[in-house]
């Protein structure tokens, strides 16, 4: 009797659905930017779809997201439940500030969301298009200030390809960085600058209230939804999409990272997280697995070679 108790027990156990993974997810940024943003919806999403239990953002800003990067790789070493996000801007911070800590000091899980980039004025400033804003670009470069996220990141290549598009020394912008994109915001709201560069997605709310003005987007084709031209319409032959990343941390197991990128692929294809997707104007750009490292592999040595053409790095 008591050996078919203790079988009926061990089978009652097995028979239960494993306990949710509970994570800790690092946003390498201030509260307010994409990264801030991407960390705290994989949050929720996680939770409401019962993924995992409990799911805590802490956000340790600074030197495009290579402060959080390196306590990240060496504080969580083979800790399964700790994630990071990150993305294009974080390649590009790596580069121009030389960080001894790269992507390949953590495990990449996947991309998961692609943005446009978005140039916007106030709606008090005397630029009412891109010609305008080409126009004091060219009569002098270092009188128009750009707000944007860290250097070397998407932003400010954006701003580089934009002066070089236009016949202008990009080595030569004024290119002011913010560590989140609250402060960014803020600065273009008070004028602080002449223009602001960022995803629509930091400026939509402002855009749609007036307070800033939308003078050109950063992808191929107008997008449905953003009532804004592209900068190649505005005759400047510049695309740019920037894009955010889920990593894990060093020295996990297989069976860990591929217990990581389930949970992921689960939220991924959820409907809540479609539908947040649509609500913060973000493409749907999942890659994972080995696919996802080669691709990461190229955008880093591409963005080196921008980098390297628009005179941030050597």
């Amino acid at each position: 009797m008591k050996h078919f108790f203790l079988a009926s027990l061990i089978a009652g156990a097995m028979a239960l659905p494993a306990a949710a993974a509970d994570y800790t997810i690092i946003a390498p940024a201030g509260p307010g930017g994409g990264w801030d943003q991407t960390a705290r919806s994989i949050q929720t999403v996680l939770q409401d779809e019962k993924i995992s239990g409990s799911v805590q953002v802490v956000n340790v800003p600074g030197a495009g997201g290579t402060i959080g990067l390196a306590q990240f790789a060496s504080q969580n070493s083979g800790n399964p439940n700790a994630l990071i996000v990150g993305g294009y801007v974080m390649v590009g911070a790596i580069l121009t500030n030389q960080s001894p800590v790269t992507l390949k000091d953590v495990t990449p899980i996947a991309r998961l969301t692609g943005e446009y980039e978005a140039i916007v004025v106030p709606a008090a400033s005397p630029i009412q298009n891109l010609e305008d804003l080409v126009k004091a670009l060219k009569a002098d470069p270092g009188a128009v200030s750009w707000a944007g996220g860290s250097a070397g990141g998407t932003d400010h290549i954006t701003a580089g390809l934009i002066a070089k598009a236009a016949g202008v020394d990009p080595t030569k912008i004024n290119y002011v960085a913010y560590a989140g994109g609250g402060e960014a915001l803020a600065a273009i709201l008070g004028n602080q600058v002449t223009a602001g560069i960022s995803g629509y997605g930091e400026f939509e709310a402002q855009v749609k209230a007036g307070t800033l003005r939308l003078i050109a987007i950063s992808s191929a084709e107008r997008i449905e939804g953003i009532d804004g031209p592209t900068l190649k319409e505005g005759g400047l032959d510049v695309v740019v999409e920037n894009w955010r990343m889920v990593a894990a941390a060093p020295g996990l197991s297989d069976e860990q990272v591929a217990t990581i990128n389930g949970d992921i692929e689960k939220m991924v294809k959820s409907t809540a997280w479609q539908d947040t997707l649509k609500t913060k104007g973000w493409q749907d750009t999942y890659l994972a697995g080995d696919a996802f490292k080669e691709q990461l592999d190229k955008d880093v040595a591409a963005t080196e070679s921008i980098l390297k053409d628009i005179g941030l790095i050597k």
